[in-house]
């Protein structure tokens, strides 16, 4: 919390803001006259199951969206990804300069995620209104994370079309249909967003984002997402002979020993890590996602295989560097007559906060007054998880939660606030719209 108020901390005064023109101003009033339409969509594409192994749901609401981006004049494909990481594929709209690429101002990249971590096999499968919130709360799988922010997108874009604003824009979208459970490898499951971003200028992701003592935020980073496997083993015997010359320590112990020392030596800022699944005994084997397994042994028995798996989010890629070097070290200094390894997957980069961010979120802000809804927050990376704005953030800035505002993401009861989705699809036009009147090319680190 304290983290998402640091925008305010010392009396800052609220940013100045540039009043609305008749072009936004005609935006906002076409925000208002489709919202009813617009809370139609939500509940249509909430009700389709998108979980990211329902390939069928994925491609479902990818049926839904692609017409809708076509007849705001963006060129739609759809690129198919089962063959290369057993994933639904990616929606890419593109909504071209007629003068030429870079002839309209800053180029935009909006970046989302059609799937959902809701597959068939969850009891949570609908949209439902939330009682006594006066049609302002609706929950369903999805709905923030991020159906909802998928309809705020639409909203945007088709606010600047009916204004004009469009027509001299132009905008990449990339929609992920593997943002909850990626896919591998990287390389190829992001391709189509980072070669978008290197013929962008700055970035939008339209994930959710909360509110915090009445106030709404947004981010300008996302912390990184690695998983590390752990594996001990000791020779197997009497317990009565454990710590001796002959048996040594056992695997349990040399885990132990390694998940301690990771707690003690490892702890920095903006750094978290966790061992979220344990195995240990005579034998130990996990189940082919990595969700479980077994293990068997007996009290009086050494065990003799061990292992653990869990995650590591960092600021920056180098302090993930820096983190699995300790880690190998620790694991290294075995307990006598042990042996252990670690390996870490191909995870999600980090997207550390910098100064053009800021000026982007300062912009985001100032729009936001002009709006009469008051400056906007910032919120912390360390309220965040990992990201698909992190695979473009070497190449352009970028603002993390302009989607819809909600609570209880990845949980059965998610919620969103449709009384974020005016708000929100009016701070976006208005950003694009005055994106597309600055020059293109990197923007300002002032």
């Amino acid at each position: 919390m304290l983290a998402c108020a640091a925008s305010l901390a010392g009396g800052q005064a609220p940013p100045k803001s540039q009043p609305l023109t008749p072009v936004e101003q005609k935006m906002v009033a076409t925000i208002d006259d489709h919202l009813a339409e617009d809370q139609q969509l939500l509940q249509q594409i909430v009700d389709i199951n998108s979980g990211t192994m329902h390939l069928a749901g994925v491609e479902a609401v990818k049926d839904v969206l692609a017409p809708r981006f076509e007849a705001l004049g963006f060129h739609v494909r759809w690129v198919p990804m089962q063959s290369e990481t057993k994933r639904a594929g990616d929606l890419v709209a593109e909504h071209t300069c007629p003068q030429g690429e870079g002839h309209c101002g800053k180029r935009m990249l909006l970046i989302g995620h059609m799937d959902t971590v809701f597959e068939p096999s969850s009891s949570f499968q609908k949209y439902a209104a939330v009682s006594g919130t006066d049609g302002k709360v609706a929950t369903g799988p999805g709905i923030a994370d991020m159906k909802g922010g998928l309809v705020i997108m639409l909203a945007s874009l088709r606010a600047m079309k009916e204004a004009g604003a469009l027509d001299h824009a132009e905008i990449r979208i990339v929609l992920s249909g593997d943002e909850e459970r990626t896919g591998v490898p990287f390389e190829a499951a992001r391709r189509d967003m980072i070669e978008a971003a290197k013929h962008s200028d700055v970035a939008m992701e339209f994930e959710p984002s909360a509110r915090v003592d009445g106030k709404d935020t947004v981010s300008i980073g996302r912390r990184s997402s690695t998983t590390w496997h752990l594996e001990t083993s000791g020779l197997s015997g009497h317990s009565s002979q454990i710590f001796g010359q002959r048996l040594g320590f056992g695997a349990i112990y040399e885990m132990a020993r390694i998940i301690d020392a990771f707690r003690r030596e490892l702890p920095e800022e903006g750094l978290t890590f966790s061992p979220g699944l344990m195995l240990g005994g005579a034998t130990a084997e996990s189940n082919s996602d990595a969700t479980g397994g077994s293990a068997t042994g007996k009290a009086n028995v050494v065990a003799a295989s061990a292992m653990a798996t869990g995650d590591i989010r960092t600021l920056n890629n180098e302090q993930t560097q820096r983190i699995e070097d300790k880690m190998q070290k620790i694991v290294a200094a075995h307990l006598p007559q042990t042996d252990a390894k670690i390996s870490f997957d191909e995870g999600y980069p980090a997207m550390a906060a910098t100064p053009a961010g800021r000026n982007l979120l300062h912009q985001w802000s100032e729009i936001s007054v002009a709006l009469g809804l008051g400056p906007v927050v910032e919120s912390g990376v360390m309220t965040r998880g990992a990201g698909d704005i992190a695979f473009v953030a070497p190449y352009v800035p970028g603002l993390v939660g302009v989607g819809m505002l909600g609570e209880g993401y990845h949980a059965e009861g998610e919620k969103g606030y449709l009384d974020s989705m005016a708000p929100q699809a009016k701070r976006n036009a208005v950003l694009m719209e005055r994106l597309s009147q600055e020059p293109a090319g990197p923007f300002s680190q002032k």
